[in-house]
């Protein structure tokens, strides 16, 4: 328990370093430790939640959420994320899934991203299409969404760098909220309290982590650096669970 507890910790620091929430992740971390599968997207959208709160609160209070925007792309994924989170699945197509979220992930974060410069693109008009199956991909796996939100955001030039942040910190907090419900439902009381057993000291080495990442890393650490790392502990997590299987 206490490598997972570190390893939690670590995925927290960079994934918050880089305004994420880390879902995917603690996910393969836990499947890749025995866990029963049923329990992992409980613990890893609490674990996305704990860490994106203060973000997203933090983001919001410096005025950087560009609300209309956020809150329809939000409202739209949101519902999808619930039905994901009933959604029965077995553990092969579960773990697959799972599999190759990470190593998109981490060929998402490899993505360059630079300033929004000009009119955003024709495709932005578009992006409420794309949050209702981020969102109910982020129930069902139990994962965010955010870390493929913000660089078709980005490609779309949606908006600029810091409110395409704030967005996606809003996006993955409120999925992950309504995956959470729709996983509790689908599991029941006693499978929440077997999630609540084993989390707690997860969620703990999350928050410390996600205040470290989001409040210090950035001061001394280049953010691609960080970036660049995070891929590289994502695309490995992710390649060990899929040859496991």
């Amino acid at each position: 328990m206490i490598w997972l507890i570190a390893a939690f910790f670590v995925t927290a620091l960079l994934y918050a370093s880089v305004g994420f929430g880390g879902g995917s992740t603690y996910n393969a971390l836990l499947a890749l430790s025995g866990l029963d599968f049923r329990i992992l997207p409980l613990i890893a959208l609490s674990c996305n939640i704990v860490v994106v709160a203060g973000s997203t609160i933090r983001f919001a209070r410096a005025g950087i959420t560009p609300w209309k925007g956020a809150l329809t792309l939000t409202a739209i994924a949101a519902p999808a994320a619930f039905f994901g989170g009933l959604t029965p699945i077995g553990e092969s197509t579960f773990l697959t899934l799972l599999g190759l979220s990470l190593v998109l992930t981490a060929a998402t974060m490899l993505l360059p991203i630079g300033k929004a410069e000009g009119e955003p693109h024709r495709w932005s008009r578009y992006m409420p299409v794309v949050a209702a199956p981020l969102g109910y991909l982020a129930g069902l796996v139990g994962i965010g969404g955010g870390i493929f939100l913000a660089p078709i955001l980005h490609l779309c030039r949606w908006d600029g760098a810091r409110a395409i942040a704030a967005t996606t910190s809003l996006f993955i907090l409120i999925n992950s909220l309504f995956g959470l419900a729709g996983q509790i439902i689908k599991g029941g009381e006693g499978r929440f309290l077997a999630a609540v057993d084993i989390g707690l000291p997860l969620i703990v080495a999350v928050a410390i982590g996600g205040q470290l990442g989001s409040l210090l890393a950035l001061k001394f650490i280049p953010q691609r650096w960080i970036r660049w790392g995070t891929a590289l502990l994502t695309a490995w997590v992710g390649s060990r669970l899929l040859f496991a299987m």
